[in-house]
């Protein structure tokens, strides 16, 4: 599970039992509900950097199929293509600094995220088996620095 720094172990004077602190959310229930509730599914910006690249290249395609297993954001029906623009927190991309366990409901958390990766594993395996090719695009590799790379290797995956 999570390792615990000493800077959040903290000795009970009472009982000579160490305890963990964990930092107090920044905000209160009723923002972080807000804050939450304005996190979209569709449409994100990671997604839209893809679509832009696709039609600028050529590419005409469909968002967010919901006939194929896992709704995929883009699918290239000429190529026989799908593409998943996964965040990297959302679907637990793992060794990605993008990634972070949130400190309050850890179990909650990766529960969630874990039934999330079955998930996303299940809806590859059939759509692989429905002769598909599935492409996953993560967002940290939508960033600046490796946005170039990413979409050069997008072009060689669609091209092959």
């Amino acid at each position: 599970m999570l390792k615990l720094t000493p800077k959040f172990a903290k000795e009970c004077n009472f009982c000579q039992r160490s305890e963990v602190l964990t930092m107090a959310d920044v905000h209160d229930k009723k923002t972080r509900s807000y804050n939450m509730s304005r996190i979209k599914g569709e449409n994100t910006k990671p997604e839209i950097l893809v679509r832009q690249f696709l039609h600028k290249n050529g590419f005409r395609f469909r968002l967010n199929y919901s006939k194929l297993p896992g709704k995929p954001d883009i699918v290239l029906p000429k190529y026989k293509t799908v593409i998943f623009v996964n965040g990297c927190f959302w679907h637990g991309h793992e060794n990605c600094k993008y990634y972070v366990v949130p400190n309050t409901k850890t179990e909650w958390w990766l529960n969630k995220i874990n039934k999330t990766k079955q998930r996303d594993i299940v809806n590859e395996q059939e759509l692989e088996s429905l002769g598909w090719k599935v492409k996953v695009i993560w967002e940290c590799e939508l960033k600046t620095d490796k946005r170039i790379q990413t979409f050069k290797d997008l072009l060689l995956f669609l091209k092959v």
